[in-house]
Protein backbone atom coordinates (compact mmCIF):
# COMPACT_ATOMS: atom_id res chain seq x y z
CA UNK A 1 0.00 0.00 0.00
CA UNK A 2 1.56 3.34 -1.04
CA UNK A 3 2.14 6.13 1.47
CA UNK A 4 3.82 9.54 1.54
CA UNK A 5 7.57 10.08 1.84
CA UNK A 6 9.46 12.96 3.44
CA UNK A 7 12.15 15.05 1.72
CA UNK A 8 14.60 13.86 4.37
CA UNK A 9 14.09 10.17 3.55
CA UNK A 10 14.34 10.90 -0.17
CA UNK A 11 17.59 12.79 0.38
CA UNK A 12 19.10 9.82 2.25
CA UNK A 13 18.48 7.57 -0.76
CA UNK A 14 19.93 10.15 -3.14
CA UNK A 15 23.03 10.33 -0.93
CA UNK A 16 23.38 6.55 -1.08
CA UNK A 17 22.99 6.68 -4.88
CA UNK A 18 25.41 9.62 -5.08
CA UNK A 19 23.01 11.29 -7.52
CA UNK A 20 19.71 13.15 -7.61
CA UNK A 21 16.56 11.54 -8.94
CA UNK A 22 14.36 13.18 -11.61
CA UNK A 23 11.82 15.74 -10.40
CA UNK A 24 8.73 13.88 -11.69
CA UNK A 25 9.84 10.62 -10.07
CA UNK A 26 10.65 12.38 -6.79
CA UNK A 27 7.24 14.08 -6.73
CA UNK A 28 5.42 10.81 -7.39
CA UNK A 29 7.32 8.95 -4.65
CA UNK A 30 6.76 11.77 -2.16
CA UNK A 31 3.01 11.55 -2.76
CA UNK A 32 2.79 7.72 -2.90
CA UNK A 33 5.97 5.85 -2.04
CA UNK A 34 5.36 2.76 -4.13
CA UNK A 35 2.34 1.57 -6.04
CA UNK A 36 2.00 0.41 -9.61
CA UNK A 37 2.29 1.82 -13.11
CA UNK A 38 1.07 0.44 -16.40
CA UNK A 39 2.68 0.60 -19.82
CA UNK A 40 1.84 -0.96 -23.17
CA UNK A 41 4.49 -3.59 -22.37
CA UNK A 42 3.37 -4.65 -18.88
CA UNK A 43 2.17 -3.67 -15.42
CA UNK A 44 4.95 -2.73 -13.01
CA UNK A 45 5.28 -2.70 -9.23
CA UNK A 46 7.15 0.42 -8.18
CA UNK A 47 9.87 -0.18 -5.63
CA UNK A 48 9.52 2.22 -2.72
CA UNK A 49 12.24 4.47 -1.42
CA UNK A 50 13.63 3.33 1.92
CA UNK A 51 11.81 5.02 4.80
CA UNK A 52 13.35 4.66 8.27
CA UNK A 53 10.87 7.02 9.96
CA UNK A 54 9.41 4.19 12.06
CA UNK A 55 9.36 0.39 12.14
CA UNK A 56 6.14 0.13 10.16
CA UNK A 57 7.44 2.27 7.29
CA UNK A 58 10.78 0.49 7.38
CA UNK A 59 9.09 -2.91 7.01
CA UNK A 60 6.86 -1.58 4.19
CA UNK A 61 9.92 -0.40 2.27
CA UNK A 62 12.22 -3.41 2.69
CA UNK A 63 12.16 -3.92 -1.11
CA UNK A 64 13.40 -0.36 -1.71
CA UNK A 65 15.20 0.81 -4.84
CA UNK A 66 18.65 0.42 -3.26
CA UNK A 67 18.04 -3.26 -2.40
CA UNK A 68 16.37 -4.04 -5.70
CA UNK A 69 19.15 -2.37 -7.67
CA UNK A 70 21.74 -4.35 -5.73
CA UNK A 71 19.85 -7.56 -6.54
CA UNK A 72 19.74 -6.63 -10.22
CA UNK A 73 23.51 -6.21 -10.25
CA UNK A 74 23.62 -10.02 -9.99
CA UNK A 75 22.15 -10.27 -13.48
CA UNK A 76 24.46 -10.23 -16.46
CA UNK A 77 24.38 -6.98 -18.40
CA UNK A 78 22.65 -4.84 -15.74
CA UNK A 79 23.94 -1.29 -16.38
CA UNK A 80 26.27 -0.05 -13.64
CA UNK A 81 24.89 3.50 -13.95
CA UNK A 82 21.25 2.37 -13.49
CA UNK A 83 18.79 2.32 -10.61
CA UNK A 84 15.88 -0.14 -10.70
CA UNK A 85 12.59 1.62 -9.93
CA UNK A 86 10.04 -1.08 -10.81
CA UNK A 87 9.75 -4.72 -11.73
CA UNK A 88 7.21 -6.84 -13.60
CA UNK A 89 7.72 -9.93 -11.44
CA UNK A 90 9.49 -11.75 -14.28
CA UNK A 91 12.92 -10.12 -14.00
CA UNK A 92 12.50 -7.18 -16.36
CA UNK A 93 12.99 -3.78 -14.76
CA UNK A 94 12.12 -0.14 -15.29
CA UNK A 95 15.35 1.78 -14.77
CA UNK A 96 16.74 5.28 -14.68
CA UNK A 97 20.26 5.94 -15.97
CA UNK A 98 22.76 8.25 -14.32
CA UNK A 99 24.83 10.87 -16.13
CA UNK A 100 26.83 13.76 -14.64
CA UNK A 101 25.75 13.09 -11.05
CA UNK A 102 22.01 12.86 -11.68
CA UNK A 103 19.54 10.35 -12.99
CA UNK A 104 18.09 11.36 -16.32
CA UNK A 105 14.35 11.88 -16.91
CA UNK A 106 13.94 9.06 -19.45
CA UNK A 107 12.53 5.82 -18.07
CA UNK A 108 14.01 2.73 -19.72
CA UNK A 109 12.88 -0.87 -19.89
CA UNK A 110 15.71 -3.31 -19.16
CA UNK A 111 15.23 -6.89 -20.36
CA UNK A 112 16.91 -9.29 -17.95
CA UNK A 113 17.24 -12.14 -20.46
CA UNK A 114 19.16 -10.17 -23.09
CA UNK A 115 20.41 -7.06 -21.30
CA UNK A 116 18.75 -4.91 -23.95
CA UNK A 117 17.55 -1.45 -22.96
CA UNK A 118 14.61 0.32 -24.58
CA UNK A 119 13.47 3.90 -23.93
CA UNK A 120 9.93 3.70 -22.60
CA UNK A 121 8.98 7.26 -21.57
CA UNK A 122 10.73 10.62 -21.74
CA UNK A 123 9.72 11.27 -18.12
CA UNK A 124 8.19 9.37 -15.22
CA UNK A 125 4.92 11.30 -15.36
CA UNK A 126 4.18 9.75 -18.79
CA UNK A 127 3.64 6.37 -17.10
CA UNK A 128 0.06 5.54 -16.07
CA UNK A 129 -0.12 5.21 -12.31
CA UNK A 130 -2.63 2.58 -11.18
Amino acid sequence: MPFSLSDEQLALTEQALNATLPYEYRAAMKADNGGEVSTDEDDWELYPIKDTTDRKRLSRTCNHILNETQSCRGYRHFPQDAVAIAGNGLGDQLILLKASGEFQNTVFLWFHETGDIQALATSFDQLVKL
